[in-house]
């Protein structure tokens, strides 16, 4: 079989497809996508998911609205309207960027729809979806194809139907019942969803508290919450899944013994992992970690020369603003190799729209103490700032670290009301080096607004070089 050649071949059409660009216009590119055009963000991540967030939140506004006086009462929800608002806008965008690649705005590019493996250093073996092969080999690769679900193994499971973050959003009807499985930060979203649109949502996790990667406080915080709002069965193993009635059903053993779960629908929202063996990338001598992380150096380079990779396939923080980040620099190293830019990781925030929502930026306390970076800390509740009296919040604040001889941020971890957003002037002072009280007080801040919770959670942080007086 000939071998059809280009200049760059690009792998994955999520971030990745941001690279090609009016300079690429003189090379010949190939993009492979076995999938949707747009990736996991698009199509079945970050902007449906928020999509269903917002209209979940508007259904659980009477639990908000009770204690301030105020009862309303939800009438229904129309499950499929709302998915179908949604999809119709998503599935639009998806086609519209397979067409805009496709079609006569992109004479250089030839879109590959099919499966791509290596065969070989820089050739590729593409099975199409309408049939047949083809093989291509480049000069240069970015490979971003992305990450799946995890599937864990659980007797029984492969013979009930389930579902997981890639499939539960198109279901036909809301559930009665939901089952989910995993502590993360996925499975927090969608029992936030579910349980905010009015399914019985019970949540079951392996370890000891909800969303463990966090700050501690913050993990100890949010699972306390949501406890109260639907059932979490923590340190709870399932054993078997089998079916039952119109669902499943799970025979789980936990602290309390062995008991069953039944649930109509079942979401297995136990984490993602990168697609690197289904590209086989050991073929064309790309590393991998042990965690099947394609390896990249500070340029997203791969081991292979010529080849890049980044977002969830090559990043241990599978976030779309980093993968977007990350392409901005190949971008850049591809068009400039002589003056490559590195990638920036310093500081990357990540949120949980939850709630309880979350966000958080740096290093938490426990990271510090382990690495023995020493820190002040001040925790800011909102019940202490005007915004959180006129909400009546309880139990919810704003933690920041900070160097105790210079000042600056160490780290910033919020649970509470629009916490990623109200995060973003400390993500602002951590990227451009600016020390705590300089930021309190070297700008106006609104009265009386969310934003206050940062105002004064800096103030409250020791001057610096204070502990040396």
């Amino acid at each position: 079989m000939d071998t059809e050649r280009f200049d760059l071949v690009i792998i994955g059409t999520g971030s990745g497809n941001t690279i090609p660009g009016p300079e690429f216009a003189p090379l010949s590119v190939a993009i492979v996508e076995d999938n949707l055009f747009g990736g996991t963000c698009l199509n079945v991540g970050c902007i449906p998911t928020k999509m269903f967030v917002h209209p979940a939140e508007l259904a659980d506004s009477p639990r908000h609205a009770r204690p301030l006086g105020v009862t309303t009462e939800l009438r229904k929800v129309d499950w499929p309207g709302i998915r179908e608002r949604i999809f119709t806008r998503i599935d639009g965008i998806e086609a519209a960027g397979r067409s805009y690649r496709e079609g006569p705005e992109n004479p250089n590019v030839t879109v590959f729809a099919g499966h791509g493996r290596f065969t070989g250093p820089k050739t590729l073996s593409v099975h199409l979806h309408d049939g047949g092969t083809r093989v291509i080999s480049g000069a240069r690769f970015v490979l971003a194809a992305g990450s799946r679900a995890v599937v864990p193994a659980i007797e029984g499971l492969d013979g009930v139907p389930f579902h997981t973050s890639d499939t539960v959003m198109r279901i036909d009807g809301l559930p009665a019942r939901i089952a989910i499985l995993g502590g993360g930060l996925v499975a927090a979203e969608f029992a936030h969803i579910f349980a905010g649109l009015g399914s019985e949502v019970t949540q079951i996790v392996r370890g000891p508290a909800l969303l463990r990667h966090l700050d501690a406080d913050v993990s100890r915080t949010f699972t306390e919450e949501v406890s109260g709002r639907y059932t979490v069965l923590l340190e709870t193993e399932v054993e078997k899944a089998a079916e039952g009635g119109s669902g499943v059903e799970l025979h789980v053993k936990g602290p309390r013994g062995t008991s069953t779960v039944t649930a109509d629908l079942l979401l297995v929202a136990t984490g993602r992992r990168p697609n690197s063996d289904t590209l086989d990338v050991a073929a064309a001598g790309v590393e991998v970690d042990a965690d099947g992380r394609v390896v990249v150096d500070e340029f997203q380079r791969t081991t292979v020369e010529g080849i890049f990779a980044l977002g969830d396939l090559s990043s241990e923080y599978q976030l779309k603003h980093v993968a977007n980040h990350e392409a901005r620099v190949v971008r850049h190293n591809l068009l400039h190799p002589e003056a490559m830019m590195a990638a920036d990781h310093r500081f990357v925030p990540a949120a949980v729209f939850s709630d309880p929502q979350i966000a958080s930026v740096g290093l938490t306390e426990e990271q510090a103490r382990e690495a023995a970076v020493p820190y002040a800390v001040k925790v800011q509740n909102y019940a202490d700032i005007a915004a959180g009296w006129a909400r009546e919040d309880k139990g919810h604040f704003l933690k920041v670290l900070a160097d105790p001889e210079t000042g600056l941020l160490l780290g910033a971890h919020i649970i509470g009301p629009e916490a990623a957003t109200v995060i973003q002037p400390l993500i602002h002072a951590m990227s451009f080096g600016q020390a705590a009280h300089d930021v309190a007080l070297g700008q106006y801040w609104i009265h009386p607004a969310l934003s206050e919770l940062v105002e004064n959670a800096l103030l409250g942080l020791p001057a610096p070089g204070a502990g040396d007086e």
